[in-house]
This record gives structure tokens, sequence and C-alpha cells, in this order.
């Protein structure tokens, strides 16, 4: 069994770079399909988003802070999507599901409908310390990783 196991990610590691290729594209494009609404949705639409920062207890402005959450999903989705400043828009993307997360749960929707902004959290937090793999323009640009 351990020699199978030791085979199977041996032959996946080959592949680093491209999983992490197609796993930039289908999150960073499905949070740009999510955040472009939100963008164009205008003062209403982003003031309705922006309460959920009456959660921590911050009321001013709401559609400001509702149109920086549709930036954060469409502007980091593209950045990320795309490989550039890829780590700062993990994190961004990171903060944004959290808040998200947060309000949910703190408006008493349960985890049955909190969990996705969790597990998306959760997924940008760990692909900023994975980085963005070879095939990004952070790396073509030369912020590359330090070999293994």
């Amino acid at each position: 069994m351990n020699y199978f196991l030791q085979r199977l990610a041996r032959t996946l590691s080959k592949y680093r770079d491209s999983a992490l290729l197609i796993f930039r594209i289908g999150l960073g494009g499905a949070f740009m399909w999510h955040g472009w609404p939100k963008i164009i949705g205008g003062p209403e639409k982003w003031s309705g988003l922006g309460q959920a920062m009456a959660t921590f207890g911050i009321e001013s402005a709401p559609a400001f802070w509702g149109f920086m959450s549709g930036f954060a999903e469409f502007g980091g989705g593209l950045l990320f999507a795309l490989g550039l400043f890829y780590r700062l828009a993990s994190l961004l993307l990171f903060f944004n599901m959290m808040i998200a997360y947060m309000s949910q749960m703190a408006a008493d929707k349960g985890f049955a409908k909190a969990s996705q902004s969790f597990e998306d959290g959760l997924s940008f937090f760990a692909a900023a310390f994975i980085g963005p793999g070879k095939y990004s323009l952070d790396y073509y640009f030369g912020t590359k990783e330090n070999a293994d």
C-alpha cells in the first residue's frame, strides 16, 4: 500500500502547476461571475451587501462596504485567476469570505447557509501559502517561490 501511495504522489506531483492553473481559473472565474452583478448592482445593491459590516459595529457607509465586497470578489477573482498579486488577492478574498461567514452566522442563518463562505475562505487562505504555480503572471514577472 505504501508503494502505491508513494507512486501516486510522485505521479500527481508532476502536474502540480497545471492543477494550480485549473484551480485558479475555476475558483477565480467563479468569483468573477458572482462579483460582477454586485459591481454593476448600483448603490441600492451595495447598501444591502454593506449591511454585513454592522455585525462588526460598522454601520456607516454601507454602500461603500458593499461595493468593496463586490470589488473584492470580481477584482480579486480576476487577479487570482491570472496569478497576479496572487497572495494579496488570496488574502483579500479570504477576509471577504470570513466577513460573509461571520455575518451569516450572526444572522442565525446557520452553518448550512454559511458553510460555502467558510469553505471558500479556507481555500483562499491555503492558496496564499501554496502560491500560484509557474503558469501565472507572478511567476512570469519574477515573483517566484523558493524551490522545494
